[in-house]
């Protein structure tokens, strides 16, 4: 369902298959765990095109509130514009803005540099 690697110092979590809607509450629970075990490491949470669904969008927005509050920077990168909307609109206002890339790179980039 997921794999991660640390990428310069960045926790980099890639989800690539649909949780379905069974499955949501058990990926948010692995997200965090690897939030956890690589604390205080910013993370980028890569969904592929395969796990492009609302399930996979609901965990990795539980999983951004779990990195505001312990203040850890996240980033996620969607290549599908309407997932990145759906992204940056389901994210709310209150804590830390969400920011969504296209690209991993780019993602790994600019949380590396905002850590530093």
């Amino acid at each position: 369902m997921l794999s991660h690697t640390l990428e310069h110092g960045v926790l980099v979590i890639t989800v690539d298959q649909d949780p379905g809607i069974d499955g949501r509450a058990a990926l948010s629970t692995h997200i965090t765990g690897l939030v956890d075990a690589h604390r205080p490491a910013p993370v980028v949470i890569v969904i592929g095109d395969q796990a492009a669904s609302n399930a996979a969008v609901s965990a990795v927005l539980r999983a951004h509130q779990w990195c505001a509050r312990l203040g850890i920077l996240m980033c996620v990168v969607a290549h599908s514009a309407p997932l990145r909307r759906l992204l940056e609109n389901g994210a709310g206002t209150s804590g830390p803005r969400l920011v969504v890339h296209a690209r991993v790179d780019t993602a790994i980039a600019t949380a590396f540099t905002a850590a530093a």
